[in-house]
């Protein structure tokens, strides 16, 4: 079908929840993308960093195959050998004791706020359900994940929302400590706020959070949907702070390259929460998605790619800040690794986003200002001399 065809069929038979760019990826092959008119792209996108490996990685394809040719889906009233091999290897790379899998990032978080609440009920402090998240956080969809969401817009409509959440400022630790009470029961929190605006927490408040958590037996919830699988560099974000370990991480997007799944990790003592119908997922941690997910850590892990993500973040950020010398539309720069936000001057991050999208690069805008990039991590010199090109042009003619 011709673009126009299957834009026409999409605005007819496909609800309107998104503000769709007018092109149709059709084909992608590592960090470019190919559209039913052949145009060619440069993906700084990855489906909103789920294409860790980059787009039909050989490894990942020939491991779906394999497994589809096999087995694609079974209950998990039984035990299935990639969920369980999956879960080991995200156990021994994280220090956590279990995992549970679903299909998404909404449902990794829907799942922790159960588990966290869940885990007091059974500890004999069932008056301990409330949770405190950040001001400017997403953490999804569904309507538990929409209420932990620190951000109204999202919520508009859909009221009445769950009770029992509170919001404060980000890295506000003294926000964070006057609204702690004893029906607290967890703090969750985003170590990159990403559709907040690529916004980094700070060492010294993820510090302090912890040690609130320790002193009040608060359960620390850690949402790595976006920042997790190598995105800034090492497997997960909160492997950056030395000596710091949450009670639950919560995983989804580039943890199987495109593939649907989310994973909750947890310590065993947090898993008491949770027991034989208490919480479950049709499809979490199936055959396909569990194969795929083994195939791209074995691509992250052992091809040299946490590396890689640290040496492009660092290139990509300095020839930025090259850009931002030579031009008066950049206000800020931030970001860790591979997940980095160009914070514009302007509120015309969307013109500039489609302004990049004629010259050949896909990129990404949060709010009004801030474009967000969050390329595969395969990405070389090349790619990033090539999109910071384009950008660079994008915002001379602008300015």
């Amino acid at each position: 079908m011709k673009t126009g065809e299957i834009i026409a069929m999409t605005e007819k038979y496909v609800m309107n929840t998104y503000s769709r760019i007018p092109i149709a990826p059709v084909k992608g092959v590592g960090v470019r993308l190919t559209d039913a008119a052949g145009n060619e792209y440069l993906d700084f996108v990855a489906g909103i960093a789920v294409n860790s490996t980059g787009h039909c990685h050989p490894k990942v394809v020939e491991a779906i195959c394999r497994q589809a040719a096999d087995l694609l889906h079974v209950s998990n009233l039984y035990h299935v050998p990639a969920q369980a091999e999956l879960a080991q290897v995200l156990a021994e790379n994280s220090g956590f004791d279990k995992v549970f899998f679903c299909n998404s990032g909404a449902e990794a978080n829907e799942a922790a706020i159960k588990l966290a609440r869940r885990y007091f009920c059974v500890t004999s402090r069932t008056d301990a359900n409330e949770i405190i998240t950040a001001l400017g956080s997403f953490h999804g969809r569904t309507i538990g994940a929409l209420t932990a969401t620190g951000q109204a817009k999202y919520q508009e409509g859909f009221e009445p929302l769950v009770p029992g959440f509170t919001y404060v400022p980000f890295n506000d630790f003294e926000a964070l400590e006057a609204v702690v009470t004893g029906k607290t029961c967890a703090i969750m929190l985003e170590l990159i706020q990403g559709e907040g605006g690529v916004y980094p927490v700070d060492p010294e408040y993820l510090a302090g959070v912890s040690r609130l958590c320790k002193e009040f037996g608060l359960l620390l919830i850690i949402d790595e949907v976006q920042t997790g699988i190598g995105r800034t560099g090492t497997l997960f974000a909160f492997q950056q702070y030395a000596g710091f370990k949450p009670d639950i991480v919560t995983l989804a997007k580039g943890l199987a390259s495109g593939v649907p799944i989310g994973a909750v990790l947890a310590t065993e003592e947090v898993c008491k929460g949770f027991g034989p119908g208490r919480h479950a997922s049709t499809f979490g941690g199936n055959p396909l998605a569990c194969t795929a997910a083994l195939a791209t850590l074995d691509v992250i892990l052992n091809d040299g790619v946490l590396d890689n993500v640290k040496e492009m973040g660092a290139y990509f950020v300095q020839k930025l800040r090259e850009l931002e010398a030579s031009t008066s539309a950049i206000a800020e720069i931030r970001g860790c690794g591979l997940m980095i936000g160009v914070e514009l001057k302007e509120p015309n991050g969307t013109a500039v986003v489609s302004a990049c999208r004629d010259k050949g690069l896909l990129i990404n805008c949060v709010g009004d200002k801030v474009l967000r990039f969050v390329p595969p991590l395969i990405i070389e010199k090349a790619d990033v001399d090539a999109a910071v090109q384009i950008l660079g042009n994008v915002l001379s003619k602008m300015h």
